[in-house]
């Protein structure tokens, strides 16, 4: 009856009432009747239908009214995110209505904004996304009234004395959102302290729990660890080729202790490579539907942050049994394919191993032996391997190009923080040959892997990256031409190859990293499907993530499937229908958590960020404007500090060019645009804020 409900509104040309749906539809029974009601409340429940005041009825998506997620602002207006509508809502401060920031809001579009954009006000709160929050507790006449950090949420928490867990003054805590008081106050409850908010680390930690990220492990996980054999035992070998005499290492940060891959080469006599990237075989010890496998699946990902790793596994299997550990025995899965000197894949073949790693190898040695031809203690006898791995990497990202890999060359910042997490020095991130040797070594592999499931038509995980929208793209063209800068050739079919013939055109523009960076932002977000939808960005028909199952719970799944279809041979109808079921929620929360953690460890970076700037106000920097808008423009730094120029700091009244992304001076005349080089001094920066201000000296 839901369906045809829905059709029936989809094809009315206005609402309906009850008894006209009714009709249409010729219930006539009692029994139909009531269900008729009963599924009209569960539509109006779930905001899919409107029920007008007129007591009629009508899809949600033909009335003035949408549903979607509030977006808040520290200054207390909020935007109203829509699927399927090009522009937010914006909602003022006083048409809130009580909602708060990633509330799921029923919002009314009320008028058209003079800068053609939609306003409305909430008239309902569907859901209350959030309900736990991080904050600053003191105390007046014993009710802790908790400042929160995020400062888009603009409430005021108290908490009752025996609510606070014997909180005092200055401690941050976890707070649970209770009843409303009135407009903007709320009682809450302690749920958690974290620390003082003058020790070391407690800043970062705090950051950790507001976007829900476990930092310990439950009882029944360390129970279940403790069982875990902590070296590799004779019976676990059965059924694994035996490659401990191959010459296998890993290549890995200096600092790295969660070593999910190694590789291995050898030239064959036909003069192929044949290449091996051996991963370890996590999913061997963690068990569907263990403790240990649901806590994994819950955290999705581990989290790397600037003094320390939250990691998904606890640290005797990532950075013990599971870690690919120079001279141990570790279990695998290997992925050997050969490769001609075209960089074309002619064999392959996936099956579960045994190794020991020779060497655990760092990027810093690996690059001085192939970029300076140095000769790295300990490294002797295993140059010749490197140069034959180097040669077969090139091959590769060559081929990868000719297809149309898409290369945005974006800088990552390095933060170095002293023993009490002060941040000492912040510098860009080395991305030389060998990181591109292994990054071109673990696509190919995970492609093999991907290629392999697709074609024998299986459920399975997908990591995706779905074709730009053209209005993106478009609006982005637009921009670069009012820089002067015209793009030759058919943009019309955004194939990668296209994408990657614009990025290459840019690539002699001074400001091309900003540029490259606009671009990128352009694009659609990579996540996880069990669909196969492609990789724009690697130009890859048919791509997953294998390599990196200590840190990534889809790369865990994917060895599982593995080990299912085609080392145990399990294809049974239901095994296939558990899977299918199964992976629809394993994709969508591994994209979710992928974001909180991305977005952790960003805003990690900003904090420090500002707390390194903070001893640094009232000096000069040069820097390139890598965005304008309305309130002012930011400036990027050599070491990617980023700082805001407010508008309401510069000496002239700046007219901003939304189009071409301009500010000009009313009376100075002075213009600046994104690209542009100045010399800027630091004049505000906060830690609690995460906020830099800069007001420019000059233009270069």
């Amino acid at each position: 009856m839901k369906e045809d409900i829905l059709q029936l509104l989809r094809d009315s040309d206005g609402a309906l009432s009850i008894y006209d749906i009714q009709n249409k539809l010729h219930l006539n029974k009692v029994e139909e009747i009531q269900e008729l009601g009963e599924v009209l409340r569960a539509l109006e429940e779930d905001v899919i239908i409107y029920h007008t005041n007129k007591d009629r009825y009508m899809l949600l998506e033909n009335s003035h009214l949408r549903k979607g997620v509030m977006r808040a602002n520290k200054k207390g207006f909020g935007f109203v995110e829509v699927d399927n509508l090009d522009d937010d809502i914006y909602v003022s401060a006083d048409n809130m209505n009580g909602a708060i920031h990633d509330d799921v809001v029923l919002v009314e579009i009320t008028s058209k904004m003079n800068l053609d954009r939609l306003e409305g006000r909430i008239l309902k709160i569907i859901k209350r996304q959030v309900s736990r929050y991080v904050g600053e507790i003191n105390f007046v006449n014993d009710i802790g009234i908790v400042t929160l950090d995020d400062k888009k949420v603009k409430i005021e928490m108290q908490i009752k004395k025996e609510d606070s867990l014997n909180a005092v003054d200055g401690h941050k805590v976890l707070v649970e959102l209770g009843k409303r008081i009135n407009n903007h106050k709320y009682y809450g409850k302690v749920l958690e302290i974290i620390g003082h908010k003058n020790d070391p680390g407690v800043d970062i930690l705090s950051i950790v729990y507001k976007y829900n990220i476990n930092t310990e492990f439950p009882e029944d996980v360390k129970e279940e660890v403790k069982n875990i054999p902590m070296e590799v035992l004779e019976e676990e070998l059965k059924g694994r080729v035996d490659l401990r005499d191959e010459i296998i290492f890993t290549i890995d940060g200096n600092d790295t202790k969660d070593i999910d891959d190694a590789i291995s080469i050898q030239i064959l006599p036909n003069g192929h490579y044949k290449l091996g990237v051996h991963i370890a075989d996590v999913s061997y010890y963690v068990k569907e539907g263990s403790p240990l496998d649901n806590e994994a699946m819950e955290r999705g990902t581990s989290v790397y942050l600037v003094d320390r790793v939250i990691p998904m596994l606890p640290h005797e299997l990532s950075n013990g049994i599971c870690s690919l550990n120079p001279n141990v025995d570790r279990l695998a899965i290997s992925c050997v394919m050969e490769f001609d000197n075209k960089g074309r894949q002619i064999e392959y073949d996936i099956f579960p191993s045994v190794i020991k790693s020779r060497i655990q190898m760092t990027y810093e040695n690996v690059n001085k032996i192939l970029e300076k031809n140095e000769v790295v203690e300990g490294y002797e006898p295993y140059i010749e391997t490197l140069k034959e791995m180097q040669e077969l990497a090139q091959i590769l990202r060559k081929a990868k190009i000719d297809r149309g890999y898409i290369d945005f060359e974006i800088d990552e910042a390095k933060i170095l923080v002293d023993e009490n997490c002060v941040p000492t020095e912040i510098v860009k991130r080395n991305r030389g040959t060998g990181e591109l040797l292994i990054e071109d070594f673990m696509i190919a592999a995970n492609e093999c892997v991907a290629t392999h499931i697709y074609f024998m038509n299986l459920p399975f995980v997908y990591r995706v990256h779905e074709i730009p929208k053209e209005e993106k793209i478009r609006s982005y063209l637009s921009f670069i031409g009012t820089l002067g800068y015209q793009i030759t050739g058919d943009v019309k079919d955004f194939k990668p190859k296209t994408m990657q013939k614009l990025v290459k055109s840019l690539e002699d523009k001074p400001e091309f990293k900003i540029l490259s960076s606009l671009l990128l932002r352009s694009m659609q977000k990579a996540v996880y499907k069990p669909e196969n939808l492609g990789h724009y960005g690697l130009a890859s028909k048919c791509y997953t993530h294998f390599t990196s199952p200590i840190r990534r719970y889809p790369d865990t799944t994917v060895h599982r499937l593995l080990r299912t279809y085609l080392f145990d041979k399990d294809l049974s109808q239901n095994t296939l229908r558990h899977w299918e079921d199964k992976l629809v929620y394993v994709t969508e929360h591994s994209s979710s958590r992928e974001r909180a953690s991305v977005d952790c460890e960003r805003e990690v970076e900003d904090m420090k960020m500002a707390e390194y700037m903070e001893s640094h106000i009232g000096e000069e920097f040069e820097g390139m404007i890598s965005s304008v808008t309305s309130f002012g423009m930011f400036v990027e730094l050599d070491n990617l500090i980023e700082g805001l120029v407010p508008i309401r700091d510069m000496k002239d009244f700046f007219h901003y060019d939304e189009e071409r992304m301009t500010l000009t001076g009313e009376r100075s005349n002075v213009k600046y645009t994104i690209g542009e080089k100045v010399i800027v001094k630091v004049v505000r920066a906060s830690k609690e804020e995460k906020t830099i201000d800069f007001e420019v000296v000059r233009k270069l």
